[in-house]
């Protein structure tokens, strides 16, 4: 009886500790919609404005609408991720977009002046990409250094540790796992 009553603790304590995180992770899937879809109404606003415009002003003005919706989204999705590699491909996707936006505005040109207003905006594109991908790959360095630091601290701290014993050990190992986060 004794038994099943505190597994009947045990699991109801469960719950209750699943609880908030579950609340904490529907309010961040909630965020993430709503920015989603605002992003979408916003650019059905932006792009029905468009529709008064007349041949390359009005190809420029759904570029700029689609740039700002997709830059949104990326922005949200990023946030709602929280990685490294998450952040790194928003800011791809804002390069995209303005690329986008740029060869839009290059099309009113002709000739020669196309073609190098073409070049400069890819030119932009790539160098954008490419710092996106650079700073995706130090932060995810950054943060496997931070790792490996605390690691390292947490064995350090840990042998300490053993040349204690009993209740003064436990306290100890404790204290360390809970500097370094480490389990």
């Amino acid at each position: 009886m004794k038994t099943a009553f505190a597994t009947l603790l045990l699991a109801a304590a469960a719950f209750g500790l699943a609880g908030p995180a579950a609340a904490a992770s529907d309010a961040a899937k909630a965020e993430y919609k709503h920015a989603k879809d605002t992003a979408d109404a916003d650019y059905k606003a932006a792009k029905e404005k468009c529709d008064a415009l007349k041949g390359n002003d009005k190809d420029v003005c759904v570029a700029e609408a689609k740039a700002t919706r997709d830059k949104s989204k990326a922005a949200a999705e990023a946030k709602y991720k929280g990685t490294p590699k998450a952040a790194a491909d928003a800011r791809k996707k804002e390069a995209d977009a303005d690329y986008a936006v740029a060869k839009a505005k290059c099309d009113a040109m002709k000739g020669n002046e196309k073609d190098v207003c073409v070049k400069e905006a890819k030119a932009k594109q790539t160098a954008a990409k490419a710092d996106a991908k650079a700073e995706g790959k130090s932060a995810q360095a950054r943060k496997d250094a931070r790792e490996d630091k605390d690691e390292a601290a947490y064995k350090a701290a840990r042998e300490k540790c053993d040349s204690l014993s009993g209740a003064q050990k436990d306290k100890c190992v404790d204290e360390a796992k809970a500097k370094y986060k480490h389990s």
